[in-house]
Formats: C-alpha cells, sequence, structure tokens
C-alpha cells in the first residue's frame, strides 16, 4: 500500500469536533487500463471529494488490486489488514474510491465495523450537501433514491424480518426488504412527477428567454477548474466559489456587457453550471440533465480548463465525454465551443508568458478556439470579453428563407438582430427574406422558430 500524507492535522476542516473521521482508499487496479491518471492524483481527487463535506481525513492510502473479489473487491488478507487499520485510526467511515457492488459494500461494512461509501455514494452525498433550489435537491433525492434501491441486499438484519398483517404499510408476509423497496419505487415515481412539473416550467422560462434578445453563454468544466470565479469576474457578483471540489451545484445566470467593435457593448447571459468529474455515474448524469439543459440550451459554450493542472488534458477529456452524453460535440451539434485555459498565474512565468503570447487557432468564423486567462487575477479576460463579442457578432452566414404571415415576429426580430439584403412579399401573405445573421444569433432564430417565439 502507498500513503498519502495524513489528512486530519493540517486541514481547517480537520479541527471541527464534529467531522466524522474517515479513511480514503482507493483501489489501483495493475490489470486495467484506467487512462493516464497516476494513482497519487486519483488518491489525491478522492481525498478532496471527502474534504468537500468536511470529513475530518485522518489517512489516506492507494491499495493495489491484483484481482477484484465479488464478494470484498479486496483479498481477505488486505481486509484484515486494512482492518486493523481502520480499527488503529477509530475512523467511522471508510471511502472506496470505486464503484462497488451492494454485496460488495455489505461486505466489507461488516469485516470492518464501519460505514463505507464507494465514489458514487460520495458524490452523492456532496450533491447533496451542496443542492439550494427546489430542481437541484429533487434531482439529488432521484439520483440518491436510485442509488439506494440498488442497496437493498438485506444489508442489515433489520431488513431481514417478516412483517405480520396488521401494518398498514406491508402486506401478509412482505420482508422488511420488500417494504423498502416498495416505498423507495414509489418515492421515485413521485420525485419523477415533480421533477417533469420543474421541467415544463423551466421550458417555459427558457421560451421567454428565446424572446430576450440576448444570447446565453455556459461555463462547463472540470470540477474545481474555476469556473464560478471566472463568473464572477466577469459578472462582477459574488457566486459562491471556493477551492472545493463541486462547490457549484444549482446554475446560476447573470446579465454581461461585452465590449464589441462598432458599438458600445453587446449583452449576453451569463451562465454558471456544475462542475464535471471523471467517472460520473450515468444515472446522476441523467438525473441532472434538467440542469444541464442549460448547457443544451446555450448559443456559446465556455470549457473552463485548470491550465496548471498536470492532468489537464485528462480532465479537458472527461469533460467532453459527459458533452457528448448530453449530445454536445462540439459544431457538429450546433454549439459552439470556446476553451478557456484558466489559472495561468499558477504557472512559471515563463510558461504563463508564453501562452498569452500565443495565438491559438481560430476556427472558420475567425474566433480564437482558445484564451489564456487567469480568474483571480484577471489576466486575459478583457481578451476573452472582446473575444466573446466578435463571437457573437463579427461571423455572419447568409440565409434566405420564406415566413408567414403568423411568424411576423420572426420577421422583426430578424430585423432587429440581422442585415435584411433582400425582401420580397409574396401574393398569399408569405414574406421571401434574404438576411445575415451571426452565427450565434442564426442558432438563437432557428431555436425562436422550433419553439413558436
Amino acid at each position: 500500500m502507498s500513503e498519502a500524507p495524513r489528512g486530519g492535522t493540517d486541514h481547517p476542516d480537520s479541527a471541527r469536533p464534529s467531522a466524522l473521521r474517515c479513511l480514503v482508499l482507493h483501489p489501483e487496479f495493475g490489470n486495467r487500463d484506467l487512462g493516464t491518471r497516476t494513482a497519487a492524483s486519483k488518491l489525491e481527487e478522492a481525498t478532496g471529494l471527502a474534504r468537500a463535506i468536511a470529513l475530518d481525513v485522518v489517512h489516506a492510502v492507494t491499495v493495489s488490486v491484483r484481482k477484484a473479489r465479488p464478494g470484498t473487491l479486496f483479498g481477505t488478507g488486505k481486509v484484515d489488514e486494512l482492518g486493523s487499520l481502520i480499527r488503529a485510526l477509530e475512523a467511522g467511515l471508510v471511502i472506496v474510491n470505486a464503484a462497488l457492488s451492494p454485496i460488495q459494500q455489505r461486505n466489507l461494512e461488516k469485516a470492518w465495523d464501519a460505514k463505507v461509501l464507494d465514489r458514487t455514494g460520495l458524490i452523492l452525498e456532496i450533491f447533496g450537501e451542496r443542492a439550494r433550489t427546489k430542481e437541484g435537491a429533487l434531482q439529488v433525492e432521484l439520483a440518491h433514491l436510485t442509488y439506494q434501491k440498488s442497496r437493498l441486499v438485506r444489508s442489515w438484519t433489520h431488513l431481514e424480518r417478516q412483517r405480520g398483517g396488521t401494518s398498514a404499510m406491508a402486506g401478509p408476509g412482505e420482508t422488511q426488504i420488500e417494504t423498502d423497496r416498495r416505498l423507495i419505487a414509489e418515492r421515485i415515481t413521485r420525485v419523477k412527477a415533480d421533477l417533469e412539473a420543474v421541467t415544463r416550467t423551466r421550458g417555459l422560462h427558457r421560451k421567454a428567454r428565446a424572446r430576450v434578445p440576448y444570447p446565453v453563454i455556459a461555463l462547463v468544466g472540470y470540477t474545481n477548474a474555476g469556473k464560478s470565479t471566472l463568473f464572477n469576474r466577469l459578472t462582477r457578483s459574488d457566486v459562491f466559489a471556493k477551492d472545493l471540489l463541486f462547490a457549484t451545484l444549482d446554475p446560476t445566470m447573470r446579465a454581461i456587457q461585452l465590449p464589441a467593435k462598432g458599438q458600445s457593448t453587446v449583452k449576453a447571459i451569463l451562465s454558471d453550471t456544475v462542475g464535471f468529474i471523471s467517472d460520473l455515474p450515468t444515472d446522476l448524469i441523467a438525473a441532472f440533465r434538467a440542469t444541464l439543459e442549460e448547457v443544451l440550451e446555450a448559443d456559446l459554450i465556455l470549457h473552463v480548463r485548470d491550465i496548471a493542472h498536470p492532468e489537464t488534458d485528462d480532465q479537458r477529456q472527461d469533460v467532453l465525454s459527459v458533452l457528448a452524453q448530453l449530445g454536445i460535440e462540439g459544431e457538429t451539434s450546433g454549439h459552439r465551443i470556446i476553451e478557456i485555459w484558466n489559472k495561468i498565474d499558477r504557472l512559471p512565468l515563463d510558461e504563463r508568458q508564453a501562452l498569452l503570447a500565443r495565438a491559438p487557432r481560430a476556427g472558420k468564423t475567425g474566433v480564437f478556439e482558445a484564451i489564456a486567462v487567469s480568474a483571480v487575477t484577471g489576466e486575459g479576460t478583457e481578451r476573452l470579453a472582446a473575444h466573446l463579442a466578435t463571437a457573437m457578432t463579427e461571423a455572419h452566414q447568409t440565409i434566405d428563407l420564406v415566413l408567414t404571415p403568423e411568424e411576423g415576429a420572426l420577421i422583426a426580430w430578424i430585423y432587429d438582430h440581422g442585415r435584411v439584403e433582400a425582401r420580397e412579399d409574396l401574393e398569399d401573405g408569405r414574406v421571401h427574406l434574404r438576411a445575415k445573421l451571426s452565427d450565434v444569433e442564426l442558432a438563437r432564430f432557428d431555436r425562436r422558430r422550433e419553439l413558436g417565439a
């Protein structure tokens, strides 16, 4: 086993008397190709996740696993060795940085006489603590219930007791585990119905926003990449931003004014979203899809990267993988993605200057595909704002279309947001227009037409 320094004495949260003493284990599977991340970085990330909810991480260690055991993940000797360590540390919670089956979780809890959480369970705990809006709370509950439903495998003796027929909650001979499973299924149905109602409301809000003449810019990125700090810098607001994994959960939107050539400013709406992470559970992505719809509806997507992180390229691939699951794969999906290389203040001076001096490749629209900034110091953010304005105003496409009399509002919208080059009023009341719109405004026009706004 390779170890990380004990974290209980040098982390602020460890001083809290109420903090639960926790041991973090990272199983390293030597016979699996799990990417280029090092075991040390995986352990560090798992420790950061635990500390994100103020657990007292008294020890963190990497455990080599040659062959995963179906019953306990670790071999018998390793389970006993870890059990001695847990008792010596008086740890009441063990975080296993991997996906555990319900049976593995049950057996490890019995062997170690401690609560065990796998990576999915830990992320759910963090999300549960961070959720503030009704929608966020519902999404967290749905993900929790789905996770808990799979954990009902007679893990505790009270689940093995038979209930009699006198209970109003259980039929004759129904076991406690069957009752719990039924109640969870019923609650999942209710939460899904509530979420559908929230989604419908969000749809109405999006339709209303489609009438607002401002494009939407969404921030995405690996957790702790600095999205909220950049959001605050660009909007001059004070959204919660801290050096913690998953510091932001619920989406936040603010108006922003960007400097533009030939006009005073360009107005837009900036949206801050939840951070992504490696091995994000599929159920969790589905549960938070409504929140991530802000990304799906965005006119521009800013992929904020911690360019100073040693595994920034791996983190980039994780973000792109999640975006692909949402149906966003760059311009092929109709979305513009611009990379923001953040945290250049953490780089040596020569590397920072090289990044700032380099002119990243420009796409077909002439807009830079990557911009180096420091959200903390503000370095490069003025250049970022100018390029965002360029992306929204200077790259134009010519459209040729026929609109019906019922689409008069769209005709007026084109006049307000584009440059009409030719118009022909047809005998049946339809209007034939040829106009130029920016890429961003063209995407907004298509969305307005689809929504009937």
